[in-house]
């Protein structure tokens, strides 16, 4: 019988169910409410927390038809804070829901909510800062807190999008009408252009429509409930838009990307929770008020359950001691407690990691898997090889952890690379170690390359040499020209490892490096490089890699993201390629794009993104790698979906002002030229037999058409063959 390989990573804690928004009958339980160790201890934060999501309750349960509430919620304080709390489980900081952060650098303390996928998909967290919480100046501008809380609900939940466009706040209608940009065009109110305080009439483009400088004002009395997602500060606002009051010709997000269907007909049809929607029973009385849990975590305790059996003689063994000896060197953060168990035909503790005697382990991991799921662990599993459990797959899925899947060859470098994603951060991206390059190649005389550390890392900085045989002549050169050889590295030489540790903060720059292999046939070797953030004051360039969803029978195509930003900031103009590899030998490889078309949602917002299509049955690894030349950081200062500031409104006739948004100021960095890996979750691919994945062009999302004398000049991003894939045959305009 074929044996089945694992690491499995255990993070003890108490015991808990795993994260995740649920509805349980009418009530969402399991929201998960996190605030940075950045924001300044202040009880009060904690008070407008449970005061807003309270009245967000029962603004939710009158919005959708008495159908659906907030029942409980968990509130994440930083570890730094000091007080009692209770002991957090399986809550962690990057799994939050809904953060209370510093201001984002481009938007200031404007509420928005981070959404990466599709129409009717769930986004993946809301963003509040202190001030919005305490300072009540801002309530007249975007209304309740609680108000503001359903609308950024409904983005993260079920994925609908504004109805209103700071870009294009007016457009002409069937009728050649000027009108704002709004779902219902019954919500009346003037325009104006406000002058020292002043309003006064509109000044007009060339095309007929308002300057820039043109606003909006709404009337404070409406005759019309709709929309939350266009301006949820009326009082009269008290639902979402239907297909009855939907309008069709505005261009807004939520037409755009929902096909020009009305936000309650998503929620209502294709939303996480359409199904439930359109049975529960509609409440006849009020409900509770949410519950809430003040819970804190202080420091991760980590537990290595490493397989030594027969199934893992030879080079398996070998890897597993490189990779989990990196893990505990160079990734596990400061402060966190770790454990070594060793498992063969029985399981024992142990105080290092050392090679012990084969014996045979159990294939039976079934029959373990509830005692794990019941252990209050969130369990990061490893599979090496095809024949490795499914059950690997169920149990990290159900215990809020990761599965990866990956290759035993050195070169891959897959399994360094899985042990390098199992961080965890409570929101301080400054202690969290980064992996900047993994690498591998079989070489016969020289293996070069270069690896540019950027001005935003450089503390404890590694790089972490593999060999297959026999130790390399290593040259490791600073951009200073300093070299480091053999003479300054740790070699280990049953790990067959050289690790070579920059003391203090390695230099900005390129760093040079060259390994000599002496023998007369080709050795694999492989460079891992990591580092941390150079100062506590300036957040690393981070990299997250993701795929829109973890399984696939092969009836829709998958997305791949990759995240790349520095402090909420987009990074641009990066080259992201993703890696995508099977256990049955298929390989793919993608070049990720940022342009606002087929799998990329919005331009310029760092995201980068491509389908995949060829859907191959398998179990998939995920890698990203990221390379960054010089130029400053910099990207949409627009957010993509979150709450409308309204200047101010019609009252009695009369403009009636609200205080002036406030302004910021985006400081554009030159961090040098970057490189970044990142592993992401695995996913499985399982489509039916007899059956061929086959997907149309992507559509166009991005057609522009102007004007010019008796010319209509057409501007658009050409979809592929396969969605983004490839290149269509043709194309048909219809005027």
């Amino acid at each position: 019988m074929a044996k089945a390989f694992a690491v499995v990573l255990l993070l003890f804690h108490a015991l808990g169910l795993n994260t995740g928004i649920r509805l349980d009958g009418n009530g969402y339980t399991d929201i998960l409410v996190a605030i940075n160790p950045a924001v300044p201890q202040n009880e009060n934060i904690i008070n407008q927390i449970k005061a807003m999501i309270t009245s967000g309750s029962e603004y939710l349960l009158k919005a959708l038809d008495n159908k659906v509430f907030i029942k409980d919620v968990k509130i994440l304080i930083p570890p730094n804070w000091r007080g009692s709390y209770g002991k957090a489980k399986r809550e962690t900081y990057d799994k939050a829901n809904i953060i209370i952060d510093s201001p984002h650098p481009a938007h200031g303390d404007e509420p928005y909510t981070k959404q990466m996928k599709g129409c009717g998909e769930e986004s993946e967290y809301i963003h509040f800062t202190p001030d919005f919480l305490l300072n009540d100046d801002l309530l007249n501008a975007y209304g309740p807190r609680g108000r503001v809380f359903v609308h950024e609900w409904a983005h993260l939940r079920w994925g609908v999008f504004d109805e209103y466009n700071e870009k294009e706040p007016f457009y002409f209608s069937a009728t050649q009408e000027v009108q704002p940009t709004r779902c219902n065009t019954q919500f009346s109110g003037q325009w104006f252009e406000i002058i020292n305080g002043n309003p006064t009439l509109c000044r007009y483009e060339e095309t007929g429509l308002p300057t820039k400088e043109c606003q909006f004002f709404p009337d404070k009395e409406q005759k019309t409930n709709a929309s939350v997602m266009f301006m949820q500060s009326l009082d009269s606002v008290t639902a979402f838009c239907h297909e009855g009051d939907h309008n069709t010709e505005a261009p807004n997000m939520q037409n755009q990307k929902c096909n020009y269907k009305a936000t309650r007909s998503v929620i209502f049809q294709d939303s996480v929770d359409r199904d439930a929607l359109q049975t529960l029973t509609p409440l006849q009385s009020s409900p509770p008020p949410p519950t809430f849990s003040v819970i804190q975590r202080r420091h991760r305790v980590v537990c290595l359950i490493l397989d030594v059996s027969g199934s893992m003689s030879g080079q398996r063994i070998l890897r597993l001691q490189q990779a989990a000896t990196i893990f505990l060197r160079e990734i596990v953060e400061e402060g966190a407690y770790v454990g070594i168990v060793k498992f063969s035909t029985a399981a024992d503790i142990i105080s290092s990691l050392t090679k012990i005697e084969d014996g045979e382990a159990t294939d039976d991991i079934q029959s373990c898997l509830q005692s794990a799921v019941d252990s209050g662990a969130i369990i990061n599993t490893i599979a090496l090889g095809p024949s490795a459990s499914n059950v690997l797959v169920t149990m990290a899925n159900k215990t809020d952890g990761k599965f990866i899947i990956a290759d035993e060859n050195l070169i891959s470098n897959q399994l360094v690379d899985a042990f390098s994603s199992f961080t965890m951060s409570d929101g301080d991206l400054t202690k969290q170690t980064i992996q900047l390059v993994s690498t591998g190649s079989a070489a016969t005389g020289w293996f070069n390359g270069t690896v540019p550390i950027d001005r935003t890392v450089g503390n404890s900085t590694t790089f972490t040499i593999i060999y297959e045989r026999s130790a390399p002549t290593v040259y490791i050169q600073a951009p200073s020209g300093s070299v480091h050889d053999q003479t300054r590295m740790a070699h280990n030489a049953a790990t067959k490892t050289l690790t070579l540790n920059i003391p203090g903060t390695a230099e900005p720059g390129d760093w040079r490096y060259s390994f000599f292999n002496s023998e007369s046939s080709a050795q694999a070797m492989t460079l891992t490089v990591t580092s941390r953030a150079a100062r506590d004051n300036v957040p690393p360039v981070m990299v997250k890699a993701k795929m829109n969803q973890l399984t696939s029978d092969g009836s829709k195509p998958m997305v791949v993201f990759a995240e790349v930003s520095q402090n909420h900031m987009p990074v641009l103009g990066a080259k992201v390629m993703a890696t995508l590899q099977s256990d049955t030998g298929h390989s793919e490889e993608l070049f990720l794009l940022d342009n606002g078309a087929g799998a990329d949602n919005f331009k310029d917002d760092g995201i980068y993104s491509r389908y995949f299509t060829k859907l191959i049955n398998g179990r998939y690894s995920l890698k990203v790698q990221v390379i960054h030349q010089e130029g400053a950081i910099s990207g949409s200062h627009n957010r993509n979906s979150g709450a409308l500031y309204v200047p101010g409104y019609i009252v009695n006739g009369k403009v009636q002002l609200n205080s002036q948004k406030p302004p910021v100021s985006v400081q554009l960095t030159d961090v040098g030229r970057f490189t970044r890996t990142a592993t992401g979750k695995s996913f499985v691919v399982n489509v039916p037999k007899g059956v061929t994945p086959k997907f149309p062009p992507g559509k166009i999302t991005d057609l522009r058409a102007k004007i010019q004398v008796d010319t209509i000049f057409l501007n658009w991003t050409a979809p592929g063959e396969d969605f983004d894939l490839g290149t269509g045959e043709y194309c048909t305009v219809t005027l």
